[in-house]
C-alpha cells in the first residue's frame, strides 16, 4: 500500500473544475483565469460541432450518406420521436432546433469526457445549471408567449379539480415547475459525476494496492464502456425530458 498516495485529493482534482489542464508528457497546465477548464471544453464541444455541421454535413436532395445520413437519423429521432409527440405537430416542428441543440451539445459534452485528453463539463452542476434554465425558460416565458398569462396559470390549476382544494393544487404545480427544472440540473450533473468517481477509485486502488487491486482495472474498462451507453442515454433524458416538461405547460388541458 502506497501511504503518501491521497484517493480522495486524486479524485477531487480530476472531477472538479479547476484552471489547470492536465496534458500527456506535460502535466498540469495553468489555463487563464476567466477559462477554466469546463468552459474550456464548452468551447471545444461548441467548435466541433460548428464544424460538424458547417463542412461535413451536406443535404442531399437523394438518400443521405456517411456522416450526414448518421447526424440525420439522430435529428429525425428527436423530432419523430421526441419533439412531435411530446409538444404536438406544429410546436414540434418548431422547438425540434433547439431539442436538437441540447441533445447534440449535451452529448458532445459527454463523449469528450471519455477522452482521457479532456474533461467531463456536465459532471459540473455550473454547467447542467444553465442548460436546465434554458428548459425552464421555454416553460415559463415561451408559455406565456404562446398561451398569454391566462393560459399560463391555467396550467397550475387542472381541469376538474374540485375548488376547495384548488388552491393547493395550484401551488404544488407551482412549485413543481421548478422541481423539474431542479430534477433536470442535478440529474445529468450527478450520472456523469458518478460514473467517473467511481473509475478514478478503482485506478485509485491500483496505486494504493499495487497488483493486488489489479482485478479493479477490468472493472474500470468495463464501467467505462457501459459509460458509453450512459453519454447516449443522458443527452436523451434531458431533452426527452425537457420536451414533456414544456408540452405539459403548452398543452393544460392534456
Amino acid at each position: 500500500m502506497n501511504p503518501a498516495f491521497n484517493l480522495t485529493e486524486y479524485i477531487m482534482r480530476h472531477v472538479m473544475n479547476s484552471n489547470e489542464w492536465h496534458l500527456p508528457f506535460l502535466g498540469y497546465v495553468a489555463l487563464p483565469a476567466f477559462l477554466p477548464l469546463h468552459a474550456l471544453m464548452l468551447f471545444f464541444c461548441a467548435l466541433i460541432l460548428i464544424v460538424v455541421f458547417c463542412f461535413f454535413y451536406r443535404y442531399q436532395d437523394r438518400v443521405p450518406t456517411g456522416l450526414t445520413n448518421l447526424l440525420e437519423a439522430f435529428v429525425q429521432f428527436v423530432r419523430d420521436g421526441i419533439a412531435i409527440p411530446s409538444l404536438g405537430e406544429q410546436e414540434g416542428e418548431r422547438l425540434t432546433p433547439l431539442l436538437c441543440t441540447l441533445f447534440f451539445f449535451i452529448l458532445g459534452l459527454n463523449l469528450l469526457g471519455q477522452i482521457p485528453l479532456f474533461e467531463t463539463a456536465t459532471a459540473n452542476i455550473s454547467v447542467t445549471a444553465p442548460l436546465a434554465l434554458v428548459t425552464f425558460y421555454f416553460m415559463t416565458a415561451d408559455t406565456v408567449r404562446k398561451n398569454g398569462l391566462g393560459g399560463f396559470l391555467k396550467a397550475f390549476a387542472p381541469a376538474g379539480v374540485p375548488k376547495i382544494i384548488l388552491p393547493f393544487i395550484f401551488l404544488m404545480e407551482f412549485v413543481s415547475m421548478f422541481i423539474k427544472t431542479f430534477a433536470l440540473m442535478i440529474r445529468l450533473f450527478a450520472n456523469m459525476l458518478a460514473g467517473h468517481m467511481l473509475i478514478l477509485s478503482l485506478l485509485g486502488m491500483v496505486v494504493m494496492f499495487g497488483l493486488w487491486a489489479l482485478p479493479a482495472v477490468v472493472l474500470a474498462v468495463g464501467i467505462s464502456l457501459l459509460e458509453l451507453l450512459i453519454v447516449f442515454l443522458q443527452a436523451y433524458i434531458f431533452v426527452l425530458l425537457s420536451a414533456v416538461f414544456i408540452g405539459q405547460m403548452y398543452h393544460p388541458e392534456h
